[in-house]
């Protein structure tokens, strides 16, 4: 044989080999179990969700809120089963706690304390923190603010607060979006939100 033809068939075998590791790569039953990954495109009523690229994944029962764009950790089976796990942490860690914008005369307490702030927890629930201040005005209930339109829950709750010195009411986390405090004797001089920790549905 020719060296010209010894050198054809070189380059067959190594082209050949190339291809056999590419398809062993994309194939979980060549590979075994992997993860990667992904977006979700939408969620199902089975507890499923079907990603970007379409490949339907059930949620681990900690993946309690499952959204159309989250991030997501996916993981497949050498039998070919898919799993989603949950939402990976946003890319910086100032996505963790967002201001909460007051209104109704309604201020930031200032140092020490923290700004008013929520967090959106990953099981589903909201957490708030922060000291607000309140303006002079009398009067109940007071609306500290209007919360952004993803963290407003689908029921009311309700928890105790301090408004003053030695002086406790009661902070409603209203359907409607507002957040108030009332059922407290005199006047409220701030509104206390650490602690506050909340189902959205």
């Amino acid at each position: 044989m020719a060296s010209s033809d010894i050198a054809v068939h070189a380059d067959l075998a190594d082209a050949l080999q190339q291809q056999a590791i590419q398809a062993g790569a994309t194939s979980p039953a060549v590979r075994g179990a992997d993860w990667r990954l992904a977006v979700v495109a939408t969620v199902g009523s089975d507890g499923t969700i079907t990603t970007t690229d379409g490949i339907i994944a059930r949620r681990m029962a900690t993946y309690l809120s499952p959204a159309a764009g989250d991030t997501i950790v996916v993981s497949v089976s050498s039998s070919g089963n898919w799993l989603a796990h949950g939402c990976t942490a946003p890319a910086t860690a100032a996505g963790t706690w967002q201001p909460i914008t007051l209104s109704g005369g309604w201020t930031t307490y200032g140092t020490p304390y923290w700004a008013p702030s929520y967090r959106i927890n990953g099981d589903g629930t909201v957490s708030l923190s922060g000291l607000a201040k309140a303006p002079v005005s009398a009067g109940q209930p007071q609306t500290l603010c209007t919360l952004p339109a993803a963290i407003v829950p689908a029921s009311k709750s309700r928890f105790p607060t301090e408004v003053a010195s030695a002086i406790h009411g009661v902070l409603d986390v209203n359907a409607t979006g507002t957040l108030q405090i009332q059922d407290y004797a005199g006047n409220a001089t701030w509104a206390a939100l650490d602690g506050v920790q909340y189902r959205l549905t």
